[in-house]
């Protein structure tokens, strides 16, 4: 895990309006009551007082996160992503071959006590993602996952209810990964147990476009080490 001190190490792009910033994954948006790590928000208030975060990524999930500088634009974005005009990408892995364009999730979600997502076709609030893929592995897909609404794992609990779980998402039936699994010949230390490629959920907040104040914003998120390092394998070995 990457551990970062000020806010100014994960910032991709700064001007009068607004920050964008690469997340990375296990910390958290908000301050987390069971929680000792720096949350973002925290980072953020001693980077500069004024800044407010427009939304939110799950503690796993890496990426993308705008923050606003001032009271006006942080009530333009409020706006903005109630009236949906904010674009948002996420790259997903999943496990399995999944070849699809443009394709519409269509189904309600629910919340658990215990905060997890469901399909809750009774009471669920609409919820809608349009899956692409990207490239086609052997035995794994990079997606690109644009969510239309914005519910709790939205993605996460849209892909598992069609069967493709991303990779290492032990709450909606995703396995971890281990090299073994698809490099030939691979050999495990002798005494050692082999570790999952990833430790953590395989969802990374890709790109955000929007414009505002007259300009418009469209800003990408470099993967972080870990993610970067599973492709990395997935092209020579799975490919």
């Amino acid at each position: 895990m990457k551990h970062i001190h000020s806010l100014k190490e994960i910032i991709i792009y700064e001007d009068e309006h607004f920050i964008f910033i690469n997340k990375p994954a296990f910390y958290s948006s908000l301050d987390d009551r069971h929680d000792d790590n720096l949350s973002i928000i925290k980072l953020a208030k001693k980077y500069n007082e004024e800044l407010r975060l427009c939304h939110r990524l799950d503690k796993e999930t890496s990426g993308i996160l705008l923050l606003a500088k001032s009271d006006e634009a942080y009530r333009e974005m409020a706006i903005k992503f109630e009236k949906r005009e904010v674009n948002k990408t996420y790259h997903a892995i999943v496990a399995g071959q999944l070849m699809v364009q443009n394709q519409e999730i269509v189904l309600p979600l629910g919340q658990t006590r215990k905060g997890l997502a469901f399909v809750d076709k009774k009471d669920g609030k609409p919820s809608t993602t349009i899956v692409s893929t990207l490239k086609l592995y052997k035995h794994f897909t990079l997606l690109a996952c644009k969510p239309i609404t914005g519910r709790l794992h939205q993605i996460r609990i849209h892909l598992a209810s069609q069967n493709f779980p991303i990779v290492a998402d032990e709450s909606y039936g995703g396995k971890n990964v281990f090299l073994s699994q698809f490099k030939p010949k691979f050999k495990e230390g002798k005494w050692e147990n082999e570790e999952p490629i990833i430790k953590r959920v395989v969802l990374h907040a890709r790109e955000l476009s929007f414009t505002a104040f007259d300009k418009a914003y469209d800003i990408v998120a470099e993967y972080h080490k870990d993610y970067a390092v599973f492709i990395k394998q997935l092209e020579k070995y799975d490919n």
